[in-house]
């Protein structure tokens, strides 16, 4: 099995724990025994979710409140997870946001923030804690990337790219850590019920994008991690996402890029 068992001195570390994917996938490695230590900056939701999951699952829970974007918060944060003589040995890296409008329409600070958090902190963050897990010999990385980084999209390219940066950096890490114990699984999800459309400011996605496509938050998380306990390199729930996947990455960006500006630069 690609995932390493529960243990006393280990923890599944979740950023982005507060809400959605986040939420879901700590709920489901709790119902596998594990402990965890849950990161967002929301503290009052971490607290909630750690009663919930340690009172009906038993499981050891602790609460990290930090902006990860912040450099000098992820050092607190490894040094508080040392302090508690807590070894990470599943890695989920979830805290990230997304925003709809051109680039040269946007506030450029906040674009800068978004590639700070979905690509900086997440790969400072596997950095850190996977070299103590091929010292021991197993661990797991899940990242968090999307559809979105399976092509470019107009209307939403920052986000789009920081994906693309996600899914390429887990799918070489996959290849790296090949035979190390330990592996590397990207989680390519398409829409999902969240409050993420909301805080990314991408208008009524339901009424451009079918019900079909739209997948069950707890579906995701399953998936994502099923596919970490399989070892996959990369997960993309649902069968139309897979097929939309399949096409972002093979249709001719000629093609591909006038229909998906037409579909989320209509979000601005």
């Amino acid at each position: 099995m690609a995932l390493p068992p529960p243990s006393q001195g280990s923890t599944a570390l979740v950023t982005g724990a507060s809400s959605g994917i986040g939420t879901a996938i700590a709920r489901e490695f709790a119902a596998r025994g594990h402990g965890l230590t849950l990161v967002a900056r929301r503290e009052d939701r971490l607290r909630r979710l750690a009663a919930e999951l340690s009172g009906s699952r038993g499981v050891r829970v602790e609460t990290i409140a930090a902006d990860l974007g912040e450099a000098t918060e992820r050092d607190r944060l490894a040094e508080r997870l040392a302090g508690l003589g807590l070894m990470v040995e599943i890695l989920v890296n979830c805290a990230g946001f997304g925003n709809s409008g051109d680039v040269a329409a946007t506030e450029r600070a906040r674009i800068i923030e978004m590639v700070r958090l979905n690509c900086e902190a997440l790969l400072d963050l596997q950095a850190r804690f996977t070299r103590g897990m091929v010292e021991r010999g197993r661990g797991a990385v899940i990242n968090v990337a999307s559809t979105a980084a399976f092509q470019p999209m107009p209307g939403t390219a920052t986000y789009a790219a920081t994906k693309a940066f996600v899914l390429s950096l887990t799918e070489a890490s996959h290849a790296e850590l090949e035979g190390a114990g330990v592996t590397a699984t990207a989680l390519c999800p398409g829409p999902v019920r969240t409050e993420f459309a909301d805080t990314a400011g991408v208008g009524p996605a339901e009424e451009r994008l079918p019900g079909v496509f739209w997948t069950d938050v707890e579906e995701v998380a399953r998936a994502a991690v099923e596919g970490a306990e399989r070892g996959k390199r990369v997960v993309v729930p649902g069968l139309l996402n897979r097929a939309g996947a399949f096409g972002g990455q093979h249709s001719p960006r000629v093609l591909a890029l006038p229909i998906v500006k037409r579909v989320w630069g209509s979000a601005t």
